[in-house]
């Protein structure tokens, strides 16, 4: 039985890899560390207030962000806990232009497509009815 294991280890010790590396593993001298917008962003250009050393943080981010409702707790009260606040003091959660909470709110174009019947039949026999 060991035989056999060592016949095996030495069967995949003279293994060659098929990849071929060209040159030496290296880090690049000179990243630029600097943020920049999103090359896909509509703006081209970072939030105005996100070049101030204060305002990068996350917990100021937190402060500001909104996902229904802010994010903050700059209105909580003082035991902090759940429920403590009411809902309209917290804010509005109406979408600015622009942003949609339900896909159906989407321009007619981004909506999802209706599936059609004949479609329905292919899926679920896995094409077996199928006539062209």
């Amino acid at each position: 039985m060991f035989a056999a294991t060592k016949v095996l280890r030495a069967a995949h010790a003279e293994r060659v890899p098929m990849i071929k590396f060209i040159g030496k593993r290296s880090l690049p001298s000179s990243v630029d560390h600097t943020p920049h917008a999103h090359p896909a962003s509509p703006s081209h250009e970072l939030p105005s207030d996100f070049s101030q050393k204060s305002s990068a943080s996350f917990s100021s981010y937190r402060q500001k962000a909104q996902q229904h409702g802010p994010l903050g707790r700059a209105n909580a009260s003082a035991d902090g806990s759940l429920g403590s606040v009411s809902g309209h003091s917290l804010g509005s959660v109406a979408p600015v232009k622009g942003e949609y909470f339900d896909r159906n709110e989407l321009p007619a174009r981004f909506r999802r497509q209706p599936i059609d019947l004949s479609e329905i039949d292919a899926i679920e026999t896995g094409g077996a009815t199928l006539v062209c």
